[in-house]
């Protein structure tokens, strides 16, 4: 009876000054008719059991630890939960410390990062992003990242410097610097030009550097070209290299070059692109196009008709190749998506005439056998163009050299023999008449000669059909190679 009084009896909370975390299971009882705590004794509030208090609270977690163990909290928690909150700094964090400003590792770091922008043409504002903020945080904690402004205003303009240094001071050891030019308009239709230099330096290596590209707010007339150039020619001190100029076959650079008074090549690849896109105007040749095309952007847009022409490419052992659809400005790609067809035309054929395509398509166009000739006869008629535009495609060896004869090869390519169709006939016509109003100054001719004349495949110069004029061009290249002689030795001695 006295037990069941006991724990009927109210266990009041320990006072506030008692601050450990046990006194959460403890409490104690009031004295008889007073409203004092009796402190002697500890009350359980899980099973009321009264424990000696002595002013220490062994006994009280002993009882705990014994009879209720899944009671007992480590005395740690709150300051475990602390030391875990991601917002809080380490102590290790903040012990850390950065890298001075002037440091060499810090110029090394903000220097790869300002040609990181400038080789890869990033924004200036790459430099605020998380992402790459995260990455030079994980490779060097201890290096601060500077603004965008720093790098805009000081950082870049110092690497421009620089590099227009080391070319100057590369480009000083040339003899001769060829400059390319040419004009372009951007995707927000602002017109651009773009020089680029050339040239041979001490270990015979072909070194190119992009000069500038600058907006032109101007018109694009042979005198405000010409006006440019010379500013570059000047600003990279270049006038006692003679300059050759190359620019494509557009009349104001041509007038440019003129005003200038700079010897200037017309490009060659520029020239068989011109003469090739006259060819593609050949009416024949242009329906033809207009059908292989139409055919080649259904297969690009239609998925079912591109996986059933897999399909067939599989059963008739075809190479597993796409279509390809012609790009205006590049006449090649008209060859290409012509001799792509001829390659894959069983497949497309097969594709075309399957059930599976042609539900729910009413105007699929195909080709007939005479579409089909007149495509082998094209691909056949142009293929000596396509092999002249890749091997004057070739970055890392000279190619003036070969203008001369390969013209003169193309010429001859493109004179009419027993059996050509009309169609073939026109296209050869075309690309003739072309080739034959190009490169006819004689400057320019005398530039190409000489060339030739250098190069040991070339040296006979074949493609000269008299022997005067052989005789004339070994003549001036044998008066130059003197001329050369004497003012190395001249500076030899100087």
């Amino acid at each position: 009876m006295a037990e069941v009084e006991q724990k009927e009896r109210e266990i009041k909370n320990a006072p506030s000054f008692l601050k450990a975390n046990i006194w959460e299971h403890f409490g104690f009882y009031e004295k008889s008719r007073k409203h004092e705590l009796d402190k002697s004794y500890a009350v359980c509030k899980i099973c009321h059991t009264k424990i000696k208090y002595l002013g220490n609270t062994t006994n009280l977690r002993n009882h705990v630890s014994r009879f209720h163990p899944e009671m007992l909290k480590p005395t740690t928690t709150t300051t475990t939960t602390k030391e875990m909150n991601p917002d809080q700094p380490r102590i290790d964090a903040m012990l850390q410390s950065t890298l001075p400003p002037n440091s060499e590792k810090v110029k090394r770091i903000t220097k790869a990062v300002a040609a990181f922008i400038a080789k890869d043409l990033r924004p200036y504002s790459v430099v605020e992003n998380s992402g790459f903020r995260y990455l030079l945080k994980t490779i060097e904690p201890r290096y601060k990242i500077p603004s965008r402004s720093h790098f805009t205003e000081n950082v870049i303009p110092a690497l421009y410097h620089e590099t227009k240094a080391k070319i100057i001071a590369s480009m000083s050891q040339a003899s001769r610097v060829a400059i390319t030019c040419d004009s372009w308009t951007s995707v927000t239709t602002e017109s651009y030009v773009t020089i680029i230099a050339h040239y041979v330096s001490k270990d015979w290596q072909i070194l190119s550097h992009v000069l500038q590209t600058r907006a032109i707010y101007e018109s694009h007339t042979g005198a405000h070209l010409a006006e440019l150039l010379s500013h570059v020619v000047e600003e990279w001190q270049l006038s006692d290299k003679s300059v050759v100029l190359v620019t494509d076959n557009a009349s104001n650079m041509i007038v440019a070059a003129q005003v200038g008074k700079f010897p200037h090549v017309k490009c060659f690849a520029h020239t068989l692109n011109l003469a090739s896109q006259r060819a593609l105007k050949v009416a024949t040749l242009s329906r033809l196009l207009g059908r292989v095309r139409r055919i080649s952007t259904f297969f690009h847009r239609s998925t079912r008709a591109s996986h059933c022409l897999k399909e067939k490419q599989k059963c008739l052992g075809l190479k597993n190749h796409k279509l390809i659809t012609d790009v205006a400005t590049r006449w090649n790609s008209a060859y290409d998506m012509v001799e792509r067809f001829l390659e894959q035309q069983p497949a497309v054929c097969a594709t075309l005439l399957s059930a599976e395509v042609r539900r729910g398509e009413s105007d699929l166009c195909t080709l007939n056998e005479t579409d089909v000739s007149n495509a082998e006869d094209a691909v056949s008629a142009l293929k000596p163009m396509k092999d002249a535009t890749m091997l004057m495609s070739e970055e890392r060896n000279p190619t003036v050299s070969l203008i001369a004869p390969i013209n003169a090869q193309l010429l001859q390519s493109m004179t009419d023999t027993m059996g050509d169709t009309p169609m073939i006939h026109e296209i050869k016509n075309s690309i003739r008449t072309d080739l034959q109003k190009r490169y006819s100054s004689e400057a320019e001719k005398k530039i190409l000669h000489t060339a030739s004349a250098l190069d040991p495949r070339f040296k006979g110069l074949p493609f000269i059909l008299t022997d005067e004029e052989r005789l004339e061009i070994f003549k001036g290249v044998t008066e130059e190679a003197a001329s050369l002689e004497i003012t190395s030795d001249e500076s030899e001695r100087t």
